[in-house]
């Protein structure tokens, strides 16, 4: 049997783009819009799950409420923490340290920002998670409200790509993008 995933980004937040990681920020009403347009028109869900950080869980709780289905919080589906890097963007790094911040795009799993969450740490929570609840809810359809992270992780291993390319995986915000997961955590998009 297999778990189907769609996997819906965040829309923007008051704090706009940058290393949000857990930053626990709000979204704008343009975010709200992104990810409901994302949505419209599409339905046949079993569950609702979400990151606990307020901007997925946020929408996924008026939609799960809205659409009469169940809402499930898993910690292990936030977004990677950036450590001293949390809240702030690239141009700013770029400025104060160049290298760190091309070693992080160039190979993220090699490449840690201070006081961070090895992406390596990152990938094990959320690929767990993933397979927990394959295992748990295999041959349902799931709506997963989630961060841009960890749609990047999920995408790169479906689509096969080396460690150094995960960052090279674009997922926008407000964006959706579908799932199979079988058992031992092999994963195709849909």
């Amino acid at each position: 049997m297999t778990l189907s995933l769609d996997m819906l980004r965040h829309g923007v937040t008051d704090a706009g783009p940058g290393f949000r990681g857990s930053s626990d920020d709000a979204l704008t009403e343009q975010g709200r819009q992104q990810m409901q347009l994302a949505l419209a028109g599409k339905s046949g869900w079993d569950l609702v799950i979400s990151s606990p950080l307020q901007r997925c869980e946020s929408f996924a709780r008026a939609f799960a409420e809205a659409n009469g289905l169940p809402l499930r919080i898993e910690a292990d589906l936030r977004e990677l923490h950036f450590g001293e890097w949390e809240g702030r963007n690239s141009a700013e790094i770029l400025l104060e340290d160049p290298q760190a911040l091309g070693e992080f795009w160039n190979d993220p799993y090699r490449f840690t920002p201070p006081g961070a969450e090895p992406v390596r740490d990152f990938a094990q929570r959320v690929l767990a998670a993933v397979e927990r609840l394959q295992t748990e809810l295999d041959g349902q359809r799931v709506l997963l409200i989630t961060h841009g992270g960890v749609m990047r992780l999920l995408l790169a291993r479906a689509r096969n790509l080396p460690e150094n390319q995960l960052l090279q995986v674009e997922v926008g915000y407000g964006v959706l993008h579908g799932l199979s997961v079988e058992p031992g955590l092999q994963l195709a998009e849909i």
